[in-house]
């Protein structure tokens, strides 16, 4: 499952997860490609932050027995 966490994010894609069939061997970067494609507004957007199954990730992380992506808003520090 993935979870489109960052609110304006899912405000402007209508909702805030989605399931989506992949290639375990896809990584985080295939899988926001392949969210961009089927939601060409999020190409408007900076990148976000991601995470698997509840941890941070590079966006080289491979999709093999992760049960949920998320992409998360950038964190504001002060």
């Amino acid at each position: 499952m993935c979870v489109i966490a960052s609110p304006s994010l899912r405000e402007h894609v209508g909702k805030g997860q989605e399931t989506v069939d992949v290639d375990p061997s896809l990584d985080l970067n295939g899988l926001w490609e392949l969210l961009v494609r089927r939601h060409p507004v999020l190409s408007g957007f900076p990148r976000p932050l991601a995470a698997c199954d509840r941890e941070y990730a590079s966006w080289d992380h491979r999709l093999e027995g992760v049960r949920r992506e998320a992409f998360l808003p950038p964190v504001s520090g002060g």
